[in-house]
């Protein structure tokens, strides 16, 4: 073959591989995914609650501070740790048995002790179910407590709570004994949108407790959460009424799913006495503390749990609609104690 001709064909191969590489270039170009964006770092909600809970944060992390920066956990380092949790209302019994835990580990420094201290916590506050049970058609709910502990607000916020999941609440106001109960529920109520059921003035609880639940069923609502009057846990006669209401709901119901009591956080250990007697009178299924942004009495939630047996299920951090939050051991163990 002539070499010009030769060469001519090597040219015409070269321009025809140029091109083809410049067209594959070009289309991997244009199919080529466009990178995805970073994604926003997430609020997680641990630092909110680290704020909220600031009071007790700062007894117990303030004290704690400069003793587990210490490199030497020698008897006085063990008797001020105790003596840190006992101030924060952790109880005196869990808070030695807690200290002795930690301390049999022997912990090499102050930062291992947190670390173990920590663990210990969290592990007894593990592995309760913290869940609403609400099987029904529809679902009960009773929510009991002493005057001024926030439950009238917490049983909107719980309507609230329900119904960002999806679920209708019917709310039966029978604290009928105290007059501005009945306008204070329903001003909640408007907030989050749930229908409030009421009686007149002194009438009866039960009657009250009664017609919501069967407006509830009427109105095919998933849930029918009922406040009660505010008895003070020493009234005999009171408790008593209580547990007709509680009567007339599980006769309409066959069961009652939750029977949720709520405790003021800033009353401390006197909220344990309180818990025992409504446990008696009407058998409570989780505890609802509030409050707890305003006191330095947090570990409550810690010594509630250990004296009773019950669950925390929800604790109320601040005054608005959602500052109700769910109970996470971890997440609420974690804010008081890292640094």
């Amino acid at each position: 073959m002539d070499t010009n001709l030769l060469i001519l064909l090597a040219v015409v191969v070269a321009v025809i591989a140029v091109i083809a590489i410049v067209v594959i270039a070009r289309s991997r170009t244009r199919t080529a995914p466009k990178p995805k964006p970073k994604p926003k770092p997430v609020d997680t909600p641990q630092p909110r609650l680290r704020k909220q809970l600031s009071r007790t944060r700062t007894a117990i992390g303030g004290r704690l501070g400069a003793l587990l920066g210490s490199e030497t956990l020698d008897d006085a380092f063990w008797d001020e740790l105790e003596e840190t949790l006992i101030a924060a209302d952790v109880g005196v019994g869990t808070s030695t048995a807690t200290v002795e835990e930690v301390r049999a580990q022997r912990p090499a420094d102050g930062e291992e002790a947190r670390r173990l201290l920590e663990a210990s916590l969290i592990g007894q506050l593990s592995g309760r179910d913290r869940s609403l049970h609400l099987e029904g058609d529809p679902a009960v709910m009773l929510v009991v407590g002493v005057n001024g502990t926030g439950k009238t607000t917490s049983i909107a916020k719980i309507a609230g709570l329900l119904g960002q999941n999806g679920q209708t609440a019917v709310l039966g106001a029978a604290d009928t004994f105290r007059a501005a109960a009945d306008e204070q529920l329903r001003t909640w109520a408007a907030r989050v949108g749930v229908e409030v059921v009421s009686g007149a003035t002194g009438s009866d609880p039960a009657a009250v407790a009664y017609d919501a639940y069967q407006t509830a069923k009427t109105d095919d609502a998933d849930v029918v959460i009922v406040d009660t009057a505010g008895r003070l846990h020493s009234k005999s006669n009171l408790m008593d009424e209580l547990g007709k209401v509680a009567r007339v709901l599980q006769r309409e119901a066959g069961t009652i799913g939750e029977t949720l009591l709520v405790l003021d956080g800033t009353t401390g250990q006197n909220g344990i006495g309180q818990a025992r007697s409504f446990a008696d009178a009407v058998g409570v299924t989780g505890i609802v503390i509030t409050k707890l942004d305003g006191t330095a009495r947090g570990g409550v939630a810690i010594a509630v749990e250990q004296e009773l047996d019950i669950p925390v299920k929800f604790i109320g951090v601040g005054e608005g609609v959602d500052d109700l939050v769910p109970f996470e051991p971890r997440e609420f163990i974690e804010a008081l104690l890292e640094p």
